[in-house]
């Protein structure tokens, strides 16, 4: 079934529109024109950036105009919800999906973009929750794509709702199951024509978490790009990281910040953008560098503070009855 959430697609093509300016009877007011380049294949970056920022406060499902990132990626998400494509002449890959309503608005800056959401061959994503997997099901069933996953996250997805190996089990929404998940492993690489997107088991946010890197060329600019799963170590009021019976997860999380430091990482991008400070970086708004040396390794620091500063508390507040 296709996504018609008409409301959205206004939405995000008004703001192409208001980008782009008005398009000719010949043109498409969805597609840019890639000069010599058909559609489905990846494209240079606009003329100018999205004169669109978004707003500090951006809810999950806040639109945001399609933006280029580098090379062969593009931002298709929202303004708070990271969506990435990342594109081939022989097909695109989708690097998470949004929540079930943010799921119309990555389908329109897909095609927004100048992209054919049919040219998606393979949906992948950070982890296993509502607000970034939510909208997988439906973008599935308007691509076609094959959704990959790890096992833990695999499950999950086929499901369509999380199990106490979670967290945050009970602070999550169910999702619309997602069909014949493809499983991947730690270290595993996706290939599709010229693109190798290598997977990284990195749980802790989630069981199922996987990071993303992968070499990006903008003419013979090459970056090394890092896809960051989420590394907050958060949780519902019954589970706690300092847990005996949760020794093991607790030193998976500890790993997989020793696996994030040392990612390849000259430009950083989170699920969250937030995270990674991604709108001071890519957008209108910009006012630091997009790329830069040690992203991954702060990024990695931060969470591990954080996540003693958790081990501290739950030390100190009574356990939940």
């Amino acid at each position: 079934m296709r996504l018609h959430d008409a409301a959205a697609l206004a939405t995000v093509l008004a703001m192409a529109t208001a980008i782009a300016g008005p398009a000719s009877a010949s043109t498409p007011a969805h597609t840019h024109t890639h000069t010599g380049t058909p559609e489905g294949v990846a494209a240079p970056a606009p003329a100018s950036a999205p004169s669109t920022a978004c707003p500090a406060n951006a809810g999950w499902d806040t639109p945001s105009p399609p933006r280029h990132v580098h090379g062969d990626i593009w931002y298709v998400g929202t303004c708070g919800i990271t969506a990435l494509l990342v594109t081939s002449p022989q097909g695109h890959v989708l690097l998470d999906g949004g929540t079930a309503r943010g799921a119309a608005l990555v389908e329109a800056n897909i095609r927004a973009a100048g992209f054919r959401v049919e040219d998606v061959k393979y949906i992948a994503g950070s982890h296993e929750h509502f607000d970034h997997a939510g909208g997988i099901a439906a973008l599935q069933a308007a691509s076609g794509a094959t959704v990959v996953a790890r096992e833990p996250a695999a499950v999950v997805l086929e499901r369509g709702h999380a199990d106490r190996g979670d967290p945050q089990l009970q602070e999550l929404e169910a999702m619309a199951p997602v069909a014949a998940v493809r499983r991947i492993t730690d270290g595993e690489v996706l290939a599709l024509g010229p693109l190798r997107l290598t997977a990284h088991a990195t749980p802790g946010h989630s069981p199922g978490g996987s990071s993303w890197t992968w070499r990006s060329c903008d003419g013979v600019a090459c970056l090394d790009i890092a896809y960051v799963d989420s590394l907050s170590a958060i949780s519902d009021d019954h589970w706690r990281f300092s847990d005996p019976a949760n020794a093991a997860y607790l030193a998976a999380f500890r790993r997989t910040l020793d696996t994030v430091a040392a990612l390849p990482c000259d430009i950083l991008i989170t699920p969250h953008p937030g995270a990674s400070e991604l709108w001071s970086r890519l957008g209108p708004a910009a006012t630091r560098p997009l790329s830069g040396d040690g992203a991954c390794r702060a990024n990695a620091d931060g969470a591990r503070a954080r996540l003693d500063k958790r081990l501290a508390d739950e030390a100190a507040a009574p356990r939940p009855d």
